[in-house]
């Protein structure tokens, strides 16, 4: 017997992880069925701390995001067309661009062959395939519409990377300011100034506070710079380890979503996550309380998932979604508007579809005027540190300059 760790969604919506012993991945997996859950990941338990790594972050041959994209727009090309999903599956085999793309791969099209639903095999590699997918392409075969599934799974990913991709691509730049900034600073203090200090002790003069508390601080810099760097490393590191605790994170996540302007940028990105996803399930006709419990897994925020576990098992007594979420007070009120008016119409996929395109437009405009004022505010900030150091220095030579006449 092999020990099996596995995660699973009951009949509620509900996930949940355990461990059974099994001789096979193929046993876990039936007996999960019987159970009347939903397998959703099977690994093996490993008892080591790597073992416990390994398995949470997913299999060594994880796809990434883009990779994930292509192969879902060619799979559904290719079944529109009306290749089989074996023949589909061969031809993605011969033409992985990688090495890594045609073990993922092979690995599905030889579940595939060997009876498995293309749903249950992607759930067997859960790094490459997110929850998400695999309810999407289950409730594509179950419908009898897998290649058009495929289809809005395509346009879903690319959507989703092009708003991570806006978001990065527009912090890159007051990043390197700011790491220019800060290197220009200490330049300034543990080269610049330095050459200075031998002058001013040769004078004997007192030297203008400003002035003085720079020296100071270039030493200190150049002395315990090294330090105090291990010492921020050390102590964020210690600060990941306390967020993986569940409190630690959800009061951390809470706090986030409460702070000036940020907060209200996560709340959008979070709403957009809960639209687009919840959406995207009602339209493929998952049920709701399934598409719940897929939802509150792509929220990213502690917080928010809490607002979700909240609301469910009131939605599953038909109370409604919009209720709930409105009394957790997390989530922006156009979309709690907008999930009600779909509960009122009966239109629930529709218009979480239209909250989520509204949110996303959202995320866009307000990193943008983030940027926009961000930018200027750190080289403002450069300029005027700079500035104060080099006035200082001027001081002091000042200073020097009515000691000599």
């Amino acid at each position: 017997m092999t020990a099996w760790r596995f995660k699973a969604i009951d009949g509620k919506g509900r996930t949940f992880d355990g461990e059974m012993d099994a001789p096979d991945e193929a046993s876990v997996l039936a007996r999960i069925r019987r159970d009347g859950a939903m397998p959703l990941a099977v690994s093996q338990a490993r008892g080591s701390l790597f073992g416990r790594i390994s398995w949470s972050s997913g299999q060594g041959d994880a796809l990434s995001r883009q990779e994930v994209a292509n192969i879902t727009r060619e799979l559904a090309t290719m079944l529109a067309a009306g290749q089989d999903i074996d023949h589909a599956l061969r031809f993605l085999v011969e033409t992985a661009q990688t090495r890594r793309a045609g073990r993922v791969l092979g690995t599905l099209r030889d579940d595939v062959r060997n009876g498995s639903t293309l749903a249950a095999a992607m759930a067997k590699q859960p790094g490459s395939f997110s929850r998400l997918y695999v309810g999407l392409v289950r409730a594509g075969e179950a419908g009898g519409t897998l290649a058009a599934t495929l289809e809005q799974l395509a346009d879903l990913l690319e959507r989703e990377r092009s708003l991570a991709a806006t978001v990065r691509s527009a912090l890159i730049y007051p990043a390197l300011l700011l790491i220019a900034a800060c290197g220009a600073i200490v330049l300034l203090l543990t080269q610049v100034l330095p050459e200075f200090v031998p002058l001013f002790e040769q004078s004997g003069v007192a030297l203008p506070a400003s002035t003085q508390f720079l020296i100071d601080a270039g030493d200190a810099v150049s002395n315990y710079g090294l330090i105090a760097l291990l010492t921020v490393l050390v102590l964020f590191l210690l600060f990941r380890v306390l967020l993986r605790q569940p409190g630690s994170r959800l009061a951390f996540d809470r706090f986030k979503l409460h702070l000036p302007i940020v907060g209200g940028l996560l709340r959008e990105v979070m709403a957009a996550r809960l639209a687009r996803t919840l959406g995207s399930l009602l339209v493929n006709r998952v049920s709701l309380i399934t598409a719940l419990g897929i939802t509150r897994e792509v929220l990213g925020n502690e917080a928010g998932v809490a607002a979700m576990d909240h609301a469910i098992p009131l939605a599953k007594a038909g109370a409604g979604l919009s209720a709930p979420l409105a009394d957790s007070g997390l989530f922006p009120v156009r979309l709690i508007h907008l999930l009600r008016l779909g509960e009122e119409t009966a239109q629930h996929g529709p218009m979480a579809l239209r909250a989520a395109a509204i949110h996303e437009e959202r995320v866009r405009v307000v990193t943008q005027r983030l940027v926009s004022l961000l930018t200027p505010a750190i080289t403002i900030g450069m300029g005027a540190l700079i500035a104060g150091i080099v006035s200082s220095l001027l001081l002091a030579m000042l200073s020097l300059n009515d000691l000599a006449q």
